[in-house]
């Protein structure tokens, strides 16, 4: 069990449950108990994607953006939109993309009314409420002090975190924590590396909130970096915990 899933806590009319394939490991909130539901639709949403990777071994490994590809499977075009967005490669996206093609096909297929699928510390959001997100940040001081509250009005959305010091996905810079939400998780997903790639040194703060403000479609930037913390964007509502 990932340690700030402890944190991960339903209200009263929603369920928790985990599912587990491959390299997704996903908690979700529904309003029952979706396992099956929820592993048949990972198998079926990573089908498409795997192969793909098989027949273009580049998507995998780019740092970089690559090109449209008009033929290939819909959460590709997603990575690939979401990477070009905001100069990275398009496997920066993939945690945000699985998470929120899962949660969408749960409420199209009319599974649940709301739902919240976390991927690996990336979240789409669609309660039709005001939810709280915890900011876990590693030994910051501010790791678990600090709720990041998405108001109903900006959900559906991706509320998706990077870090250079927690967990196993490739970061090129030392934040404890950047957090970006987005109306799309992959480019959520996307934004939270590249800005967290900024992060070279304490004074890297003011450099990722301006970067935040030039990136197209972001509605909130939050940045942990040791003791320090930033925010930019309409969506950020910050919170005691």
């Amino acid at each position: 069990m990932r340690h700030y899933r402890t944190w991960f806590r339903p209200e009263g009319d929603l369920c928790a449950f985990r599912v587990v394939y491959r390299e997704t490991d996903l908690a979700v909130l529904a309003e029952r108990d979706l396992s099956l539901e929820v592993l048949q639709l990972v198998q079926e949403i990573r089908a498409p994607l795997e192969e793909y990777l098989k027949e273009h071994p580049e998507f995998l490994s780019s740092l970089k953006p690559l090109p449209e590809d008009p033929g290939a499977p819909e959460i590709v075009k997603r990575m690939l939109a979401a990477g070009r967005a905001v100069g990275v490669g398009p496997m920066a996206a993939v945690a945000g993309a699985i998470a929120e093609a899962v949660g969408r096909r749960l409420l199209a297929e009319g599974l649940t009314r709301k739902v919240v699928v976390e991927n690996g510390g990336d979240i789409f959001l669609a309660l039709g409420r005001a939810a709280t997100v915890a900011l876990y940040a590693g030994d910051s001081p501010l790791s678990g002090k600090v709720g990041l509250r998405i108001a109903p009005d900006f959900q559906p959305c991706g509320v998706c975190t990077s870090s250079g010091k927690i967990g196993h996905s490739l970061s090129l810079g030392q934040a404890e924590a950047v957090t970006v939400i987005a109306p799309e998780a992959a480019l959520a997903d996307a934004a939270a590396t590249a800005l967290g790639n900024l992060a070279k040194g304490k004074k890297s703060l003011r450099r990722i909130l301006s970067a935040a403000r030039d990136l197209p479609g972001l509605l909130g930037v939050v940045c942990i970096l040791g003791k320090d913390l930033g925010a930019v964007g309409p969506a950020v509502e910050l919170v005691p915990l």
